[in-house]
């Protein structure tokens, strides 16, 4: 391994937090510098990571100082693209938060910037690295559950705004149950089933505003802009078909989060959103469910390992795991299925992408535990 891969993070928002662990221990990363709108909150950032971390004015002087070579960009959706374009036009690397941008166009610009830079941008989520979905897709490719037929995914709860301080931005173009919550679901059915060909869907908003549950701004109260119950039918590429379900309406649900359902049986995958759980097999007939050892995937994840993979990869000269060009996908999947809900028909899905490598094996934990 040569040099640590220098990071710098721009937003120093809640998610920030998560990723300070893998910044710390992962041997390929090293955190150089934070940048936020928020001068006070990049200060606190940089303090609970590390007194050597430098505090930018700005993401533009963040992004074009000579000790950051690779941007981590956890700003808001809205700006997602912006701050990754600056990024490139720097000469730096990207790995961002997802989705990858608002818009189609803003997301093959950024995949434009990064090919003609000869620069790497890679996205999150990072979960589905995790072991609880790299077993689940091991379980697939051994053909235990025999050809996939279908598959359904559930994300259900009654918003985030009862926990956020400051959540407007989910109800914001740029957000919404499916653009918030739907990267993690729609990555894993990708590595699990292969891409999306086709999407049916339709989609609701029940309320014009909502109210801050929490924080110094509890009970303030702001409009929904965005459509906040969507449904929809997934067509992948092999004829699977998934019922996709993603909603900030439902108030209490006991359905599952995904399950896959084959020719010889049916595969429980744990909740995308994390790294870890344990898929459960059942081989049909009037067996019983069945608990599956971790075979494949990081052991014990945290946010950040892919952009470790992404630093290793650089070393290694090998494609990175947590790409763009699956987020591509992926967001014009989302943005599809938003497409064929309003015009009430269906849709094909234009931003295609290979099914991603798996992890093929056991990766130790990057923070140590205990």
């Amino acid at each position: 391994m040569g040099q640590p891969l220098r990071i710098g993070i721009v937003g120093a928002g809640a998610i920030s937090g998560a990723y300070l662990g893998t910044l710390a221990h992962a041997p390929a990363l090293r955190l150089t510098a934070v940048a936020d709108l928020d001068l006070a909150r990049a200060e606190h950032l940089a303090e609970r990571a590390d007194g050597r971390v430098a505090v930018a004015g700005s993401a533009a002087e963040l992004v074009e100082r000579d000790d950051v070579d690779a941007v981590l960009n956890l700003t808001v959706p809205a700006v997602h693209a912006t701050v990754a374009l600056a990024s490139l036009a720097a000469g730096k690397h990207v790995y961002g938060e997802k989705p990858l941008a608002a818009t189609r166009q803003e997301a093959q610009a950024i995949l434009a910037a990064a090919r003609a830079a000869g620069l790497r941008v890679g996205c999150a989520p990072d979960t589905v690295l995790g072991t609880g979905t790299q077993t689940a897709r091991r379980a697939v490719d051994e053909g235990r559950i025999g050809e996939p037929i279908a598959a359904t995914a559930f994300m259900t709860t009654a918003g985030h705004e009862r926990w956020h301080p400051d959540p407007e931005f989910y109800y914001r173009p740029g957000g919404g149950p499916l653009l918030d919550m739907g990267p993690y679901y729609l990555s894993s059915l990708v590595h699990l089933l292969g891409p999306v060909v086709r999407v049916t869907g339709a989609a609701s908003r029940h309320r014009a505003e909502r109210s801050i549950g929490s924080g110094p701004r509890a009970g303030t109260r702001f409009p929904v802009e965005v459509d906040t119950h969507v449904t929809g039918i997934l067509e992948h590429a092999g004829g699977a078909l998934t019922t996709l379900v993603m909603s900030f309406d439902i108030h209490a649900a006991q359905l599952p989060r995904i399950e896959v359902h084959g020719t010889e049986g049916s595969l429980s995958v744990p909740d995308p959103n994390g790294f870890g759980g344990r898929p459960a097999l059942h081989g049909g007939g009037g067996g019983e469910w069945e608990p599956l050892p971790e075979t494949a995937g990081h052991q014990e994840g945290q946010r950040g390992v892919g952009l470790a993979d992404l630093a290793e990869s650089l070393e290694e000269d090998r494609p990175h795991l947590a790409s763009a060009e699956l987020a591509d996908h992926v967001l014009d999947t989302m943005l599809t299925l938003l497409d064929a809900a309003e015009q009430r028909v269906s849709l094909p899905v234009t931003h295609t992408t290979e099914r991603p490598a798996p992890v093929g094996a056991l990766i130790a934990p990057i923070v140590p535990t205990g």
